[in-house]
């Protein structure tokens, strides 16, 4: 019987068998983890395999993760980095000195606090601008003529979704390349691809991996020719920030059972969403799945399957009443991180400070595969009565 060609397979199926077969050497159902950094030659000084010169990008596992990441995104190709800052940092760095990056604001902190000391370094301009105002954003973006658009959707910790596709036609008549960081959505959610975007960034670290314990990142195209992807696949050669193999393996692992987590965590993440919008001690949620967030109709257009496991909840009080709620959960954990197996709370003000805005009595909540009934019931207790 022939094998069922990977372009009739649904994504939970090509997740669940890694992208790939067996070994054909072995027929192990799982690939193994070559540590090898370098390859041996004949006495003719030719290669011994053709495709095996130097572990910097010739490693078998990363290969196959970058080929199945591809399929899940509807992409001609893909590259995998050491961390999701290295995939942002390779994607960013298409820019040369004297150009001009038009960035979504209110996006992970990490990427913007890199990018304005990049920006400043390297002689760019940086132009931060609200991506929920698809008109004004679009008009930013006429007048400033940039060569990248960097979005985030959903955005950390805003949770504000982009509507991608008129931006895009917009970037395209500017002549700009436009970037996705679609991590808070995974593939198997939002496919930017298939928007208009350009390349699409994830932090593996994060759902693709899913167990918080591998730093990863990928950056996938949608033209293997552009003069983009040209750029980010040599830097990824020449400036090393490569994964390790023993990294890819776990990374691949956790990618197996993707499908199956996210069903959960989206699931989980609605239902508690939906309970602290109703909850006396909170003020608000921000979270796509609720018909009264302002980004839902567009994520509900160009998210599929779930509104994700990240949201933002805004308590009743001031900072130190946020704190104090995070300080009495006992099952979610207070840690930096999201889209693990485990849910996470973090009090977003401690890390950013001043001056991006975020609210004091935000707590951003990562939620994970427990179940929701626990995680209600350690949410409420932590809540508390209505604090007013």
């Amino acid at each position: 019987m022939s094998e069922t060609p990977k372009s009739a397979l649904h994504p939970a199926s090509l997740l669940a068998h890694g992208g790939g077969g067996v070994d054909p050497a072995t027929g192990a159902v799982v690939p193994p983890i070559q540590p090898a950094t370098t390859f041996a030659r004949n006495a003719n000084y030719r290669l011994v395999s053709d495709t095996h010169l130097y572990a910097r990008d010739d490693n078998d596992l990363v290969r196959q993760i970058e080929s199945l990441i591809a399929d899940l995104e509807g992409a001609a190709d893909a590259r995998l980095f050491a961390s999701g800052m290295a995939a942002i940092a390779a994607t960013v760095r298409t820019v040369k000195p004297g150009g001009t990056i038009l960035a979504q604001s209110g996006i992970y902190w990490g990427t913007t606090s890199w990018l304005r000391k990049h920006c400043d370094h390297a002689g760019i301009a940086l132009i931060e601008a609200d991506a929920a105002d698809t008109a004004r954003f679009c008009e930013t973006l006429a007048e400033s003529g940039p060569s990248l658009v960097l979005l985030e959707a959903p955005s950390n910790p805003w949770l504000t979704v982009a509507d991608i596709a008129p931006i895009c036609e917009a970037a395209h008549a500017a002549g700009a390349t436009v970037a996705v960081d679609a991590t808070a959505a995974t593939p198997l959610l939002m496919r930017p691809l298939s928007l208009g975007a350009d390349l699409v960034i994830h932090s593996a670290t994060k759902a693709l991996n899913g167990h918080s314990d591998v730093l990863a990142g990928v950056v996938s195209c949608r033209e293997a020719d552009s003069s983009a992807w040209t750029f980010i696949r040599t830097e990824r050669h020449d400036a090393g920030a490569i994964l390790s193999s023993f990294d890819a393996y776990l990374l691949l692992r956790g990618l197996r059972t993707l499908a199956l987590r996210m069903e959960r965590m989206c699931a989980n993440a609605q239902t508690i969403a939906e309970a602290l919008a109703a909850h006396p001690a909170v003020d608000s949620v921000l979270y796509p799945g609720l018909p009264e967030h302002p980004s839902h109709e567009r994520a509900k257009a160009q998210m599929h399957g779930g509104y994700g496991f990240l949201m933002s909840v805004l308590v009743t009080g001031d900072g130190a009443n946020a704190l104090a709620v995070a300080g009495r959960l006992a099952l979610i954990k207070r840690a930096t991180s999201l889209g693990g197996v485990e849910s996470l709370v973090e009090h977003r003000h401690t890390i950013e400070g001043d001056a991006t805005g975020v609210p004091e009595n935000m707590l951003r909540l990562s939620i994970g595969i427990e179940a929701a009934d626990d995680l209600l019931a350690d949410l409420t207790e932590a809540l508390g009565p209505d604090r007013r």
